[in-house]
């Protein structure tokens, strides 16, 4: 398929889109490099290559890396070489049919891509900096020389059990253990890495989910360090750990913040920047949780928060080492800042556009980016800076263009405490007084988050091709509108956003071009959590669609893979601030024919919470259904359940708001599929 002008038409063309999901600039700034998403030949999965992006006038898009178990984590070494992660074979060794992630080196100058560091765990991320190449990998406990061994002693048992002895035991869509994220640095000689060293031997769980960084003389990593605390707690510290052996020393650790990624080192090797996210607290002295853009010194460790009120996206810093580039949500929008290492207020460089991926050149006149859009995919572009703006160019995309099917604007209402709220109104073509379209609320997850970007999973504009006007509205918890709109949602989930959120549909179902008799509700992960909600506080919609959502606060709180986060808000699971909460109290309310969707690989929002929410709809005879994912987790990723996703979403809300007799979807009962 060549022409990307109607794929909001039929879903399996849609899935079938290539997608940018990642940029790298070549330490000269001679060559970017992107990451590009596209369906496998088989069409049942995903893989991803390596293309090079011209930065020069009149180039092409051109293809650096072609294989079936695709690459992914692209980086420049301090020479020009492409390192990146893959698990297709290698044809210098003799396959065992089981490859793992490896790290590979594409030369400057051409070539074949080699392999040059395995492990038999994953190879799961690199950075590099000067000489030196720092790559994670899982290793079983113990010595690394054992590992390869000790995996098929496992397997050969027939053991996959995995003994805990601290939380967490499972992150997002994935099992925790039995292996261990290790840091390993190696010096890059010709195409080959020498000398890899263990940087991290016995972390327990500390670098499970890392983020870290390479100075630029090669000489040490930064990198979050997670440490367990009583009663189920953790923290995460910033570390700093010599590429040469030695001792890693803290640089930052406080009781109730943690310092997380973005990771970058200014170039000059003084400074680090993160981002340090304060503990939320229940109780008597509540606080509020905030991240803020942190700056400390590498040698000292004393840091300060820079660029108030913004939550870092992404940090770049700019080459003289005298400002950072931050990205960070703004009312539905996610700009480029400027902010100087004076401390002198940040300056907005760009304007209704969102960002991601940001790469300065060497002389500090140019940041490179993905730009996109509630209605735009990500895309790279070339920012040229001035004093307080930026002026865009679009490069050439290997990903098409995609032309939304219908206008979008913005809606604003105010909230019954006087807040304005305000959101995105994505309208269908021939939309008018005279042809109103069926109405959709779309509730975001987070719950701190926000409607500023382009979508894959939850794309508008698939609805709007079919008919529906789509309203995406930032509610109390939105992050963009600073703290007060946080305030104003905390602890009161459930009365305070549902509130913001009828103020919002009130106000666009006022549109003549909205027709206020057809409408529906849909929502996943707290956006399900608020379908529910919403199920159980009014009767005003025709359907409602819940995607992984919490049901019962109290049964979800332990369950969940990060019970200690919401204890830090509403205290124990059986206290009276996470009860009043939870929407399972209003189930004799419910009346609104329900979809229930969830994933059984869910460790954020288990299972439970979904098979639990149909079991009360059956047994208090509520219209519903249930669209089951065996092998999916929090999202849904696989190109076929994507199809089946939206085709029994829309065939749901065919039946129940447009009036339409029920039909089950071709990609449920094969036919077509």
């Amino acid at each position: 398929m060549t022409d990307f002008r109607d794929v909001f038409k039929d879903i399996r063309d849609y899935v079938r889109v290539p997608r940018v999901v990642g940029l790298r600039l070549s330490p000269d700034g001679t060559r970017l490099v992107a990451v590009v998403q596209a369906l496998n030949p088989d069409g049942k999965s995903y893989g991803a290559a390596l293309w090079d992006i011209p930065v020069a006038p009149g180039g092409t898009p051109r293809r650096l890396t072609r294989s079936a178990k695709g690459e992914a984590a692209a980086e420049f070494t301090a020479a020009g070489d492409v390192l990146f992660v893959s698990a297709r074979p290698d044809p210098t060794v003799k396959a065992d049919g089981d490859e793992v992630p490896a790290l590979w080196l594409l030369p400057a100058e051409g070539g074949e891509a080699r392999r040059v560091a395995a492990r038999a765990g994953a190879i799961k991320a690199v950075r590099s900096g000067g000489g030196a190449v720092v790559f994670a990998a899982d290793v079983l406990p113990g010595t690394e020389a054992g590992d390869a061994e000790r995996r098929k002693a496992r397997k050969e048992a027939g053991v996959s059990a995995i003994l805990h002895d601290a939380h967490p035991a499972r992150y997002w869509d994935h099992d925790l253990g039995p292996g261990e994220t290790r840091l390993f640095a190696s010096t890059v000689v010709g195409d080959r890495l020498e000398e890899i060293r263990d940087l991290t031997p016995e972390p327990g769980r500390a670098l499970d989910e890392l983020s870290f960084a390479v100075t630029p003389d090669g000489s040490t990593v930064v990198t979050t360090w997670t440490t367990p605390r009583p009663g189920g707690e953790s923290r995460i510290d910033l570390v700093a750990v010599p590429v040469g052996g030695g001792e890693r020393r803290v640089l930052a650790s406080v009781e109730g913040y943690d310092f997380m990624g973005p990771i970058e080192v200014s170039p000059d090797g003084r400074y680090v920047a993160c981002a340090r996210e304060t503990h939320a607290r229940h109780g008597a002295d509540p606080r509020l949780p905030d991240t803020v853009l942190w700056v400390l010194d590498l040698a000292t460790g004393e840091g300060r928060a820079l660029g108030e009120g913004l939550w870092p996206a992404a940090i770049a810093w700019t080459p003289d080492s005298r400002a950072l580039h931050v990205i960070a949500d703004r009312a539905g929008r996610r700009p480029v800042f400027r902010v100087p290492l004076d401390g002198a207020d940040p300056v907005r460089l760009t304007g209704d556009s969102s960002y991601l991926e940001l790469s300065p050149t060497p002389d500090g006149t140019t940041l490179y980016a993905l730009r996109s859009g509630i209605d735009e995919a990500p895309s790279p572009v070339r920012l040229t800076l001035g004093e307080d703006t930026a002026r865009e160019e679009e490069l050439p995309s290997p990903a098409p263009r995609l032309a939304a099917p219908g206008t979008l604007t913005e809606v604003t209402a105010t909230a019954d405490d006087g807040a304005e709220i305000r959101g995105w109104l994505a309208l269908p073509e021939g939309a008018s007084a005279d042809n109103p379209a069926p109405f959709l609320l779309w509730v975001h997850g987070g719950p701190l988050a926000s409607w500023n970007d382009w979508s894959w999973r939850w794309n508008p504009w698939i609805m709007a091709q079919h008919g529906y006007a789509v309203l995406l509205p930032d509610p109390a918890l939105s992050t963009g509108y600073g703290a007060e709109m946080i305030r104003r949602g905390w602890r009161d989930w459930g009365p305070r956003t549902f509130a913001d959120l009828m103020a919002i549909t009130d106000a666009a179902l006022a549109r003549p071009d909205l027709d206020e008799t057809r409408t529906a509700a849909m929502g996943g992960s707290f956006g399900g959590y608020m379908a529910n909600w919403i199920a159980g506080h009014t009767g005003r919609f025709k359907a409602i669609v819940t995607h992984a959502s919490v049901w019962h606060m109290g049964q979800f709180s332990g369950t969940t893979d990060a019970p200690y986060y919401w204890r830090r808000e509403f205290g124990p699971p059986d206290g009276e601030a996470l009860r009043r909460q939870s929407p399972h109290l209003s189930l004799e309310n419910f009346t609104t024919p329900m979809l229930v969707v969830h994933g059984d690989r869910d460790y954020r929002v288990p299972i439970g919470e979904g098979l639990h929410l149909w079991w009360d709809l059956q047994r208090s005879s509520v219209v519903s259904k249930f669209l089951y994912f065996p092998d999916e987790g929090h999202w849904v990723l696989k190109p076929g359940n994507i199809v089946a996703w939206y085709e029994t979403v829309l065939a749901f809300l065919a039946q129940h708001v447009l009036g339409e007799e029920w039909k089950a979807p071709a990609s449920l009962t094969g036919e077509g599929a």
